[in-house]
């Protein structure tokens, strides 16, 4: 015992017993007084602050990079950056694999941070290459290099995203000890300050790097993203000696391994999976499969509530893309001569979760307790459900204001000047903004709280990228219906509803489709949510 004491990273103290089942990055025993806690835990903040900074100073000017330097057609960009960002969110699912069943936690944070750098260096070099002012096509009509690096790079960002989100909370939670009092105080106000930094982060970046990036230069902008993200790591890097360290156990079946032996335990009781006919099968089963497949029976209804949510990613999707575009056209001016980037306007998203969420639950959460009874206000479901409706109205305002817009280009002989500045002050385009923004406080948080809690406790890590792959697949699905439109709306000789040229455009009619879509969903989800049967008896 005296050697491993000898070899801790630090000298605990005499009373001090090693924790069990924990290790340091070197494997070897680690003691309360030496490690975890907010000393650790805010190593790993750090890390994942930069990341979001990092993604949203790329993503939030994103397609004007693209139709700009890349001059892709609107339409194309659009698809292209919801495909992307589809594919960021949807990675998760891949990272808590290999996470919970080869790197363990803190490896895959490392392995997630050298992609970064690499992804947001090799994206700093396409936009410093003379090469970007040529055509994104070479004589023969095939892609060029350049354009190839550039969509190498981006992936290898979505990549790094996908192996380092599901990991970075769960990492830091990792560093308090449930099991003692004060440690457990500490890991619920954790969460809070997470979601606070991620959006201080996110706020920073869109109003920092989007200036920089159209005022200084496209390659400074990603640049200063890649340094950013190295830094961060190092950072990540020096609190190693303090970290508390839970390492998969071998043997032990991932996640979704053990939902698959589930869903082949529900698939051979040949039992429906909301019918009762369980009872006749316990005496012929054991008891790990029946285990197994009630699982996998409260994860295909998780999954039904997840696919009726859908509807609110691909709203989402639009800040970075549209929304972006109909700033471009409009008066920006503030203080005088002073004009702000479109991409700027993305800043009221965060700004007012980071408003609204002292307001939920300081304000709403106990008036609404007064008035239900719960303790929490509104039952996850609820606060998910009403997040959804915020959503809806939000894309209701974008349509009623591109309606607006188009007026007012038509009126002043603007409709076909792509370039002219539309005599309306993008004030106008601040309430979508915002009402984005309160809806993630109630669906996005709701979300995240609902799938994680109604999971069963072997496969929280599945419920977590479930709740990261709604506005993946939210991304997929706008991407998609962005490129059917665009390919039906000029293939009768018109202007595409995405025409280069948005006073030419329809955003208003894909805004009003997509509420179409979006009250379709909303039916759907307060039905099934009304017959929900929560799985703990306390109903939140």
């Amino acid at each position: 015992m005296a050697i491993v004491d000898a070899e801790a990273p630090f000298i605990a103290a005499a009373t001090d017993t090693a924790l069990a089942g924990v290790s340091d990055f070197r494997g070897r025993l680690v003691y309360r007084s030496t490690s975890g806690g907010w000393r650790s835990a805010l190593f790993v903040i750090v890390v994942e602050v930069a990341s979001t900074f990092a993604y949203f100073g790329l993503s939030a000017n994103l397609i004007t990079y693209m139709t700009g330097p890349l001059e892709h057609s609107n339409a194309a960009a659009a698809s292209a950056v919801n495909v992307w960002s589809g594919t960021a969110s949807l990675m998760p699912l891949l990272g808590a694999f290999v996470a919970d069943s080869w790197l363990g936690r803190y490896r895959s944070i490392i392995l997630g941070c050298i992609l970064y750098v690499m992804g947001y260096g090799m994206i700093t070099i396409v936009s410093t290459l003379p090469a970007l002012h040529l055509s994104p096509h070479d004589d023969n009509g095939l892609p060029s290099m350049l354009v190839a690096f550039f969509y190498a790079s981006l992936y290898i960002i979505a990549i790094a995203r996908g192996i380092d989100k599901p990991c970075g909370v769960a990492f830091a939670a990792d560093q308090f000890d449930p099991d003692h009092p004060r440690e457990r105080v500490a890991r619920s106000s954790l969460f809070n300050w997470w979601y606070f930094s991620i959006a201080i982060g996110m706020a920073a970046a869109i109003a920092m790097i989007s200036y920089i990036q159209e005022n200084v230069g496209w390659g400074i902008g990603f640049g200063m993203l890649c340094a950013i993200m190295f830094c961060s790591f190092f950072v990540f890097l020096l609190g190693s000696p303090t970290y508390r360290i839970y390492a998969p156990t071998p043997g032990n079946e991932s996640p979704f391994t053990r939902l698959g032996s589930g869903l082949v335990a529900l698939a051979k009781s040949s039992s429906f999976p909301f019918g009762a006919r369980e009872d006749d099968l316990r005496e012929e089963e054991d008891g790990a499969a029946v285990t197994r497949s009630e699982e996998a029976r409260t994860v295909l209804r998780l999954l039904l509530i997840w696919a009726a949510c859908l509807a609110y990613g691909v709203v989402f999707a639009q800040i970075m893309t549209f929304f972006n575009k109909q700033g471009r056209t409009l008066d920006r001016r503030i203080f005088g001569g002073l004009v702000l980037p479109p991409a700027a306007l993305q800043t009221f998203t965060p700004v007012s979760i980071l408003v609204s969420v002292p307001l939920y639950d300081r304000v709403l959460v106990p008036a609404l307790h007064r008035m239900t009874g719960n303790p929490t206000g509104l039952t996850l479901l609820q606060r998910v459900g009403t997040g959804m409706a915020v959503s809806l109205a939000a894309v209701c305002v974008a349509a009623l204001v591109e309606g607006r817009r188009l007026e007012t280009a038509r009126e002043h002989g603007l409709v076909d000047d792509a370039g002219a500045t539309v005599p309306m002050s993008w004030v106008w385009l601040v309430p979508q903004y915002v009402m984005v923004g309160v809806a993630d406080v109630f669906a996005m948080i709701g979300m995240q709280e609902f799938f994680y809690d109604q999971m069963p406790s072997e496969l929280r890590s599945l419920g977590l990228a479930l709740y990261y792959s709604v506005i993946g697949m939210g991304g997929f699905i706008s991407g998609g219906l962005i490129s059917l439109i665009d390919s039906i709306t000029t293939g009768y000789g018109g202007d595409s509803w995405f025409a280069d040229n948005l006073n030419h455009a329809h955003l208003d009619y894909f805004y009003w489709l997509l509420a179409a879509i979006s009250a379709a969903e909303l039916a759907l989800f307060i039905r099934l949510a009304s017959s929900y049967a929560y799985r703990n008896k306390i109903v939140t």
